[in-house]
């Protein structure tokens, strides 16, 4: 498994995988929890969202920075993160691995790795959000054991 810096011959693999990873989420999960008005409102165009986000997830000269991983088949996961020099403090945005690739410490090979350049850059602290739903347990695990803090939150929705 090799971890390099994203470049523009990635854009598609990594927004297929980010749909591919959160497909799950949005279908199974949230659409049945809100109901199809929220849903709709809220997220009812996701694959749209990822095709017009993920493109904007890579600019240096804003501080914004994609590290993606390869396997020998090809695109294995990725993570978005930025830095923020005055704050002194470093976000993962999107962080996502391919389903052949989970529970073989990937999530953590790409934390880890972007936590070494959000320290060059001067960085402090890190954020990482996730969703408290069923979904989102594995992710809420590896946060914990690479030593985060989680911040209990609630968001509610209701239809008007």
């Amino acid at each position: 498994m090799r971890i390099r810096a994203f470049t523009p011959q990635d854009l598609t693999a990594v927004t297929d995988l980010t749909i591919e990873t959160f497909r799950p989420f949005y279908e199974d999960s949230f659409r049945p929890l809100v109901g199809e008005t929220v849903f709709a409102n809220q997220h009812g165009d996701w694959r749209d969202d990822y095709r017009r986000e993920i493109p904007q997830l890579h600019a240096p000269e804003r501080h914004l920075y994609v590290a993606v991983a390869e396997a020998d088949d090809g695109l294995a996961g990725y993570v978005a993160w930025s830095v923020d020099p005055d704050r002194r403090n470093g976000r993962i945005s999107h962080l996502a691995v391919s389903a052949q690739h989970r529970r073989g410490h990937l999530g953590t090979a790409l934390c880890e790795h972007v936590f070494a350049h959000m320290r060059s850059l001067g960085a402090v602290v890190v954020e990482i959000g996730t969703g408290g739903d069923p979904f989102h347990a594995p992710a809420r695990g590896l946060y914990e054991r690479l030593g985060c803090t989680a911040l209990p939150t609630a968001v509610y929705y209701r239809q008007l």
